[in-house]
């Protein structure tokens, strides 16, 4: 009888036994699993991190041209002295107006590209008919290469032709604008006095957002925290920084007009894609919420404004830190549209190829690409842990 009962049991669902085969088959396929992705691991860690702790590594020596093509180069730990070299040295000027150029072009850039995305986005909501043709329109420039696009604008923008000559079709005189090649420039500053420019820009950022809060009717503690973060940067920027400069001679830096052409190129590739996202973001928003505002009164824009829009603001995030990290990295497009010495439009990662591979100062070529590691990192990681921990909720 003992027998016949544990056969009788053994087939039953939650038993001991049953239990413990699909323990065995869990434990087992998470074996297999992790067997094949180690292969993928242990590459990513070895290709990826294991050449990042490198180049940290040869960014705080001196390989330079001497030993840049010996077989066994005698290279000295030098410390922090490329990056101070970088930000204050007299012979990297470039550089620091390198970092002026990507801070422009990538507020110009991520800007206009997340306005026409929305703006192509709300309409094509409203079309009736067409909306495939001109969805595909709009993302065509998307399937195509930067290299492929800045040939293309580079010929639209000759100073001699290309937009400049449209004019001329209806008899009036040929544009003026020297889209690449302008050296003129706006804006300036001081790039001794950056930290104070710095405190200043955080500062304003600080006092939009607690200003947010107060229009909204947000009580708490952060927008206490707001407030109170905005008058110690306010007595920081004003009391010790003014004291620090970087530099003992002033330096001039500011907008080129010559960014104009390449932010014009790379928001014409890129707004399709802001579209593809603000158009997806629009067809899930409930048609209940907006008919509720219609029904209290809300115009059209006020739907968009206090509906829509709210609602589309994490495809705004997403999108910000996307092309935010294209515009950090942009190389490509300035390179096929400008060329690699054009001092005008030149980025970070311009010189960083000059500097490695032309001039063989591999260690400043590393600082850089460094540098440029840390600047995408500030916009990457604040987004994935706010992500992690909406997950976790």
């Amino acid at each position: 009888m003992g027998k016949a009962r544990c056969l009788l049991t053994a087939g039953l669902p939650g038993n001991p036994a049953e239990r413990t085969v699909k323990g065995m088959q869990s434990r087992r396929d998470q074996l297999v699993a992790a067997v094949i992705i180690l292969p993928s691991i242990v590459l990513l860690g070895i290709f990826v991190y294991g050449f990042i702790a490198q180049t940290m590594r040869v960014s705080m020596t001196d390989w330079g041209q001497e030993a840049a093509m010996v077989i066994n180069p005698e290279v000295n730990y030098i410390g922090m002295a490329n990056y101070r070299d970088l930000f204050t040295g007299f012979l990297n000027v470039r550089f620091r107006q390198d970092l002026t150029n990507m801070f422009f072009f990538t507020l110009l850039f991520v800007g206009l590209s997340l306005l026409v995305g929305l703006l192509l986005a709300v309409l094509i909501d409203q079309l009736v008919w067409g909306e495939t043709f001109f969805r595909t329109v709009f993302l065509y420039p998307m399937s195509l290469s930067f290299v492929v696009t800045g040939t293309i604008w580079r010929w639209l923008l000759q100073p001699r032709g290309g937009i400049n000559a449209l004019s001329t079709l209806v008899g009036l005189p040929a544009g003026k604008f020297l889209w690449l090649t302008s050296r003129e420039q706006t804006l300036p500053f001081d790039w001794s006095h950056i930290f104070q420019y710095f405190c200043l820009g955080v500062l304003i950022v600080v006092a939009i957002a607690a200003f947010g809060h107060w229009v909204r009717g947000e009580k708490g503690g952060l927008r206490t925290k707001l407030i109170i973060c905005a008058v110690l940067i306010g007595t920081l920027a004003s009391g010790v920084l003014t004291r620090i400069k970087l530099l003992p001679f002033p330096e001039e830096h500011g907008f080129n007009k010559a960014l104009w052409g390449i932010v014009l190129a790379a928001v014409w590739q890129m707004s399709g894609y802001t579209m593809a996202l603000y158009l997806a973001g629009l067809r899930t928003i409930p048609d209940e919420l907006r008919e509720a505002a219609r029904v209290d009164g809300a115009s059209k824009f006020q739907v968009y404004r206090y509906v829509d829009l709210p609602l589309l603001g994490p495809i705004t995030v997403s999108a910000v830190v996307i092309l935010g990290h294209i515009a950090l990295k942009i190389f490509d497009l300035i390179f096929a549209m400008a060329g690699p010495d054009h001092y005008p439009t030149s980025v970070p990662a311009i010189t960083m190829f000059l500097k490695t591979f032309r001039g063989n100062e591999l260690a400043v070529g590393s600082a850089i690409g460094v540098i440029l590691l840390i600047l995408v990192s500030f916009l990457i990681i604040p987004y994935l842990v706010t992500s992690f921990r909406s997950e976790a909720r």
